[in-house]
C-alpha cells in the first residue's frame, strides 16, 4: 500500500462513520496531512451540515500549515452552493497545495467541476486512489444519481426447505428469523431510506417496519395496496413514521401519509421507482413477500439481496423467491445462521 492509499483508507475509515446520517448526501471523509503527520480528519455527520474537509480543515488547529499541507478526500470536493458552500472554494482560500481525491462526484452539478475548479487556482490535483472502495462506499449514491432510481435491496427468510411462510388467510407467519438475526435485519433497514411491502405482508402481518432494535432512523414506509382497502387499524398508518401508498385511486398527503396514484394496468414497478426518485428516497429495502420479491427479480431491478436460511422444516407453503442471475455470491455465518448475499452489479 502507498502513503497515498494509506491516507485514502483512512478516508474511507472515517467516512463510514455517518452510513445512518448523510442520505442522500454520499459518505465522505477528508484527512490533512503535514510533514509526513496527520495533523487534521473530519467526515460528513449528518445530511445538511458541514461536508468532510469543513470539519477536517476546522480540526486543525494550527491553521497555517494548512499552506503546507495536502488534503486527502475519498470524493470529489463539491464546486457548487447546495446546503452548504462550495468545499473546492474553501480549500482554495485557506491555500491548501495539494488535494488526492479518490473518486469523482457522479451528482450533476459537481461530477469533474470540483476538480477543475481546484486546478483552474492553481492546486496540484490527483485522483484515483482506491478509486473501487471509495465508489463502493457510496455505491447506493452513485447509482441513485447515473441510473435516476433508487438503490434496490432484497431480504427475506426461508427455511431450510425453501418457503418463507404456511399458507394462511390469517393468524400469525411462522417465525424463521431468531431475535438475533431480527437485529441484523434492523441494522439493514436503518443502512436505507425507505422500506416496501406487499398488501398481503401489510394485512396478515402487521408490520410496523421500525428500526426499533437497531441505532438509527426509521425509514419511509411504502406498501403497495391498490384499492385502498387495508385496515386503517395498521402499524402502517400510525403516524409514527411517513408512510407511501401506491393506489390506483387518488392522491393526497395527511398526517404523515402520502397517497400515491398509479396506472395497474402498466408497468407498476417503473412507476413506483420514478416515484421514489423523485421524493430523492435513495435506497430502498424491499421485505415484502414472495409476489412482491419475485416481480422485482423478474424486472431485474435489484442490486443487491440477503437471504436468510434457517434450519426449521416447513415441508409446505408460500416458496422463496427465487434469484437466477447474479454476479456475485457470498455466503456468511451470522448468529449461527447462514445468510447469502448475492449482489447484481
Amino acid at each position: 500500500m502507498t502513503i497515498d492509499e494509506k491516507y485514502m483508507a483512512r478516508c474511507i475509515q472515517l467516512a463510514k462513520n455517518g452510513r445512518c446520517n448523510v442520505s442522500p448526501n454520499p459518505m465522505v471523509g477528508a484527512v490533512i496531512v503535514c510533514d509526513g503527520k496527520i495533523i487534521g480528519e473530519g467526515y460528513h455527520i449528518k445530511y445538511g451540515g458541514p461536508h468532510a474537509e469543513v470539519n477536517a480543515i476546522s480540526s486543525v488547529k494550527e491553521q497555517q500549515k494548512l499552506e503546507n499541507s495536502t488534503i486527502y478526500v475519498s470524493l470529489e470536493p463539491c464546486s457548487h452552493y447546495g446546503k452548504t458552500p462550495p468545499c473546492a472554494d474553501l480549500i482554495i482560500s485557506k491555500k491548501i497545495p495539494r488535494v488526492i481525491i479518490g473518486c469523482k462526484d457522479p451528482f450533476p452539478l459537481v461530477s469533474g467541476r470540483g476538480i477543475k475548479k481546484l486546478t483552474d487556482a492553481g492546486v496540484d490535483v490527483k485522483w484515483g486512489v482506491l478509486e473501487r472502495e471509495c465508489l463502493d462506499l457510496n455505491k447506493k449514491f452513485i447509482l441513485f444519481n447515473t441510473q435516476k432510481r433508487p438503490y434496490i435491496t432484497l431480504k427475506w427468510a426461508q427455511s431450510a426447505d425453501g418457503f418463507i411462510d404456511i399458507k394462511r388467510e390469517s393468524g400469525e407467519p411462522v417465525k424463521i428469523s431468531s431475535d438475533l438475526t431480527r437485529m441484523l435485519v434492523h441494522k439493514y433497514r436503518s443502512e436505507n431510506m425507505a422500506i416496501m411491502v406487499g398488501t398481503n405482508t401489510a394485512r396478515l402481518d402487521n408490520p410496523t417496519l421500525s428500526t426499533r432494535d437497531w441505532y438509527g432512523k426509521n425509514p419511509t414506509r411504502i406498501v403497495i395496496d391498490r384499492k385502498l382497502a387495508l385496515p386503517k387499524e395498521l402499524h402502517l398508518f400510525d403516524g409514527k413514521v411517513n408512510t407511501i401508498v401506491f393506489n390506483s385511486i387518488k392522491d393526497g398527503d395527511s398526517n404523515g401519509l402520502t397517497l400515491k396514484k398509479i396506472d395497474f394496468n402498466s408497468e407498476v414497478i417503473p412507476q413506483i421507482l420514478d416515484i421514489l426518485y423523485n421524493e430523492k428516497l435513495e435506497s430502498v429495502i424491499i421485505e415484502g413477500g414472495a409476489i412482491l420479491l419475485q416481480s422485482f427479480i423478474d424486472k431485474d431491478l435489484w442490486d443487491e439481496a440477503f437471504i436468510e436460511i434457517s434450519d426449521l422444516v416447513i415441508n409446505d407453503g408460500v416458496k422463496a423467491p427465487e434469484i437466477k442471475k447474479f454476479n456475485k455470491r457470498e455466503n456468511m455465518r451470522r448468529f449461527n445462521r447462514e445468510i447469502i448475499h448475492l449482489t447484481n452489479r
